[in-house]
């Protein structure tokens, strides 16, 4: 064991201890956050329209703070980012994070002083615990990867403006400087295939202990490799034993992975979001990951079955329970208020609190009033999947309404590596998964309203090359794995195999 891994074995442990001592007090953990938030935001535009100064508890906040979304509050960011200081936040942010996906185009998530040492802590603690757990400080000695978006940022009214994963890259702790790949020049190169083989080049002769990333994005990168030596990974970089991956459910392509790999490593899941750092995995043998309860973000939860109710429950940490589907809430010392991020999550654990996200609230298929959800689809993929040589790149699920003939139905736009024998079967395998899970699909199969699921097999590369005609080829851009539209499914008609 090296110098540098002996240090780090004690200082992983001891962040361990610090964070299960308020993660074993939520309650408690939550109302300190609530009261530092609303204290500091007091004196801001949003907190006098809001009259912070009468809030006491969370009862009163609900009565003056609605669930928003991007639209809501965008009136508050044009003018911080026309320059006007404290309108959400005191100050003016560090940065604004650019994503995309609202009616409006661009949005602009600010991230102020206070907000971004939780991203850069949150990665760095998923480490720590990983370390924690196994023992296994080896990887400190090794390099370490994460493919994410350019680092360069642009200017924005006196602001630094750029994707999370470029602003975060400029965080990377100068212990850590002389590890990590690929180089700054790399890293800031715009076009994703031409990235993707320049860090291919700098790292194919290194010692590589740790990558990270999207997983369909590190897939390329892994086939890439394998095109251009003809070795598996595990031979390539042969003390890589943990992917840290984030942004989508990993099953669907841990069977290709653990191919492409060569063995078998083991995975630490992250949540991080532009809005704020959310969760991450603090155990390799419990299930879902740790919220980050004193992250500066005050969480509230809505049963996703009641969100588009005329007034929803909004809940507490304190008031949710196992096995409920929620939507989750944002209140941030990046100054977002009753901030709905889109995404839906289900507590897998009560004491500490662990989470996993199970879909996108505006991702989901009722077409016909089946209400499903994006972690049906995945668990009937993964289902039909289980003792099988099929292996699948990617995938989308798409209502097909006004078919030609016969009955509507659900459609599956399927990338396949390995292709299944008999692909009816495995379709057939797909339907049961679902009609099992969701009653409202199963009674609309069982009454004839629809019929089985229809994979369409889409062609190798086809999932990119549908990313490349729409721009959102590369960095942080996912495909949602299912619709209540045929946007998406209409265009990958132009792609089938």
């Amino acid at each position: 064991m090296s110098i540098k891994s002996k240090l780090a074995l004690p200082f992983a442990k001891a962040i361990r201890k610090q964070v299960y001592k308020w993660a074993n007090n939520p309650v408690e953990t939550q109302e300190k956050t609530f009261q530092y938030l609303i204290k500091h935001a007091k004196h801001t535009a949003f907190g006098k329209d809001h009259s912070f100064k009468d809030i006491k508890s969370y009862k009163d906040f609900k009565e003056r703070v609605a669930i928003n979304d991007y639209e809501g509050i965008k009136s508050y960011v044009d003018r911080m980012v026309a320059g006007e200081s404290d309108v959400l936040w005191k100050g003016r942010p560090l940065y604004y994070a650019k994503t995309s996906g609202t009616t409006s185009g661009a949005k602009y998530i600010p991230i102020t002083k206070e907000s971004m040492p939780t991203h850069v802590k949150s990665a760095r603690n998923a480490l720590l615990f990983y370390m924690a757990e196994t023992g296994d400080a080896s990887f400190v000695n090794g390099k370490m990867i994460f493919l994410q978006g350019s680092p360069v940022l642009t200017d924005l009214n006196g602001v630094k403006l750029g994707r999370l994963s470029g602003i975060a890259a400029h965080y990377v702790p100068k212990y850590l400087q002389k590890s990590r790949l690929p180089s700054w020049e790399t890293n800031c190169i715009e076009d994703w295939e031409t990235k993707v083989n320049a860090v291919v080049d700098e790292t194919v002769n290194e010692n590589m202990s740790v990558i990270s990333g999207i997983p369909s994005w590190v897939q390329m990168y892994f086939e890439k490799l394998r095109e251009k030596t003809g070795k598996s990974i595990a031979e390539l970089f042969p003390n890589f034993n943990f992917f840290v991956y984030g942004g989508v459910n990993f099953e669907p392509y841990k069977n290709k992975f653990e191919s492409l790999i060569g063995k078998k490593v083991k995975y630490v899941e992250l949540y991080p979001a532009s809005e704020g750092f959310i969760a991450y995995q603090d155990s390799q043998t419990e299930k879902g990951m740790l919220l980050q309860l004193n992250n500066g973000i005050f969480y509230e939860f809505i049963p996703a079955a009641q969100f588009f109710d005329e007034n929803p429950p909004r809940l507490s940490i304190g008031e949710v329970q196992l096995g409920v589907n929620y939507v989750i809430i944002l209140n941030t010392s990046a100054g977002l208020w009753g901030y709905n991020i889109g995404d839906t999550i289900e507590f897998t654990n009560l004491l500490p609190y662990r989470i996993k996200v199970t879909g996108r609230i505006k991702h989901f298929i009722s077409a016909f009033g089946e209400h499903v959800i994006g972690k049906e689809v995945e668990k009937a993929l993964k289902d039909a999947m289980l003792d099988t040589e099929v292996t699948v790149s990617e995938f989308t699920v798409a209502p097909q309404v006004a078919p030609e003939s016969g009955l509507p139905y659900h459609e599956w736009f399927i990338e396949f590596v390995e292709e299944p024998k008999d692909i009816n079967a495995f379709a057939a395998k797909i339907d049961q998964s679902m009609q099992d899970q969701n009653i409202y699909y199963f009674d609309l199969i069982e009454g004839s309203v629809l019929q089985p699921l229809v994979i369409t097999k889409v062609k190798k590369g086809g999932f990119h090359e549908y990313m490349k005609s729409i721009g959102k080829f590369g960095g942080q851009n996912k495909i949602p794995q299912l619709s209540d539209n045929r946007k998406i499914a209409d265009v990958l008609q132009n792609f089938k195999a």
